[in-house]
């Protein structure tokens, strides 16, 4: 079977290419560049991951290509990216990559290298079950990615590979040490999705025209000034600038007024402001192309708000499209323009994006 593996320079893609090849497999390699710009101390970090990607496919003796998907990334990601910012919300990039990049353009790219399937680096697994498609949670629960790849679709689905997804993280880099893979050790990916790790106040500021306004606390005393909603994020502690007059503890986020363009926070400990037991979101996405119910029903389910948080018991309702949340538990921090991905043991349902806590 002829394969192409999205070759992202890491450790991980470069061993589900290795298990591909030692399973038989016509492995060709891609390496994608969705990012042109060089970060604020000049670097393009993806020149270093296309030779990383280079080197592992030469170790394997692999036939490799490099494909720019730079526009289609500033058109579908990063234009959504900064407008959701722009309405002052926190969304993750990571999410829509892989439903508008890795699993529509980069899987196309590669229907017409020959390939049956697009195989990934990605910590997940996926299973057919009466005749469709599931996706389901990877072996390392610390590492698992479903919560990224909700979005994707039926056609996805059915193309997708995830070798390592059985794998432990530990067993991963095992396999590539003793292949004598030249990224056995290269530390994991963080940041943006293709963007990297950046400044990320600076990052921003390039591109949206920051709106300074005032801080204010919870009775709506003015205590300090904020440099732009879109830099702040709820429970944030750091940063904010504002002295330790008061009890002298720590001031944290509490809740951005977009309306007034004012930041409201909170000085102490208590985080009880911070959680909630129910939230609601829209925009929803269901992996087997349909609702788990009918409208106005209610499921009993688990959540998981933000990635590698343990899964939450949810009560999920859903109603002129939107999901209605109802957690026994109270939820830390629930952030509008975040996913709320919806899980009943193994399989991944699909999920939502938060619009805000109730």
């Amino acid at each position: 079977m002829r394969v192409v593996v999205g070759m992202s320079g890491g450790v991980d893609s470069s061993v589900a290419a290795l298990m591909m090849k030692r399973a038989g497999h016509e492995v060709i390699g891609v390496f994608m560049k969705n990012w042109e710009e060089k970060d604020e101390s000049g670097v393009c970090t993806s020149e270093a991951d296309w030779a990383d990607a280079r080197a592992v496919c030469e170790k394997l003796d692999i036939p490799y290509y490099s494909v720019n998907f730079a526009k289609q990334y500033m058109d579908r990601v990063f234009t959504h990216f900064l407008e959701e910012y722009r309405k002052g919300r926190t969304p993750n990039p990571d999410v829509l990559c892989n439903r508008e990049i890795k699993f529509n353009v980069f899987l196309d790219f590669a229907e017409q290298l020959g390939a049956e399937k697009l195989v990934t680096g990605h910590f997940a697994n996926v299973d057919c079950a009466n005749g469709e498609y599931r996706l389901l949670r990877a072996a390392d629960e610390n590492k698992d990615q479903t919560y990224f790849l909700y979005m994707i679709d039926q056609r996805a689905l059915s193309k997708a590979c995830f070798p390592v997804g059985g794998l432990l993280k530990s067993e991963v880099r095992q396999i590539a040490r003793e292949a004598g893979l030249p990224v056995s050790e290269k530390k994991d990916s963080t940041g943006v999705c293709f963007i990297g790790e950046r400044n990320f106040k600076q990052f921003l500021s390039n591109y949206l025209p920051a709106m300074p306004g005032d801080m204010v606390d919870t009775s709506g005393r003015v205590v300090g000034r904020h440099d732009g909603l879109m830099y702040y994020t709820l429970g944030q502690r750091r940063g904010l600038g504002i002295g330790g007059g008061g009890n002298g503890q720590r001031w944290f986020v509490v809740r951005k007024d977009l309306k007034n363009n004012v930041l409201v926070v909170h000085q102490g400990e208590d985080e009880a402001l911070l959680y909630t037991h129910e939230a609601v979101g829209s925009d929803l996405t269901w992996l087997s192309g349909r609702a788990p119910v009918g409208e106005g029903g209610t499921i009993e389910c688990q959540a998981r708000l933000r990635h590698r948080q343990p899964l939450q018991d949810c009560r999920l309702t859903l109603s002129q499209g939107r999901a209605f949340m109802e957690f026994p538990v109270a939820q830390r921090a629930v952030t509008p323009g975040q996913s709320a991905v919806f899980y009943q043991g193994q399989v991944c349902l699909g999920g939502a994006i938060i619009d805000e806590k109730t």
